[in-house]
């Protein structure tokens, strides 16, 4: 079987050249490029243009990648998203698994990580490498994974904690949220990491969403 993917990316020679790798692919063949959001709207009034893969930039004019996932995911749930940008920050990268995106890597990859990628998220549902906290996500899909973490106790105050790590806000601005010190929000961070077994906050926002602790909106 043979998957379709659409590219969504404003920089039209980039959409061609990632076109042409993935054409090159024996399970995978490219329906189209869209520069935007809107003009992906567009073509999927047609059902023959809806694809299995969405590959989308995350920084496009009119229509960004962020806003594109959560429509994409609101309309079209079985539609798989592969987030393919120059961002490698934790914002953007949380901003993409909030708005519904199955998978994140750079433009600098090699083809065969792309190859990879689309393999992955085909078969388990998603695919983020190592920096993009792979292993815990694979840990969180797992239902014995799930149950354990059911187990843990976690406060209020941490919950709240969470749910800000879902945000765009730096840990200063979630301790002024919270009307408290750095300190104590760090203390938050510290204890989630330990009784979690995680070790960086992307991976706090994954287990939030995750496991139901915080809901895309």
């Amino acid at each position: 079987m043979q998957y379709s993917i659409v590219i969504v990316d404003d920089h039209i020679l980039i959409a061609k050249a990632i076109a042409g790798v993935i054409d090159s692919f024996s399970k995978y063949h490219v329906l189209y490029e869209a520069e935007h959001g809107k003009a992906l709207m567009e073509r999927f009034k047609a059902p023959k243009n809806i694809p299995h893969i969405v590959l989308l930039d995350i920084t496009m004019p009119v229509m960004d990648g962020f806003e594109t996932a959560r429509w994409i995911k609101a309309n079209y749930p079985d539609v798989l998203i592969l987030a393919l940008s120059m961002q490698d920050d934790d914002i953007s990268l949380i901003r993409m698994i909030k708005s519904g995106a199955n998978g994140y890597l750079l433009k600098n990859i090699h083809p065969v990580e792309l190859e990879k990628a689309l393999d992955s998220i085909v078969s388990k549902g998603y695919y983020y490498p190592d920096w993009a906290a792979n292993k815990i996500i694979s840990g969180l899909s797992d239902d014995e994974q799930n149950k354990r973490y059911d187990n843990i106790a976690i406060t209020d105050k941490e919950n709240e904690f969470l749910k800000y790590c879902c945000s765009e806000l730096t840990y200063k601005e979630i301790a002024e949220k919270m009307f408290m010190s750095c300190r104590t929000v760090e203390g938050y961070r510290d204890s989630l990491f330990s009784k979690l077994g995680l070790k960086t906050r992307v991976g706090l926002a994954v287990f939030a969403i995750k496991t139901g602790k915080y809901h895309i909106k």
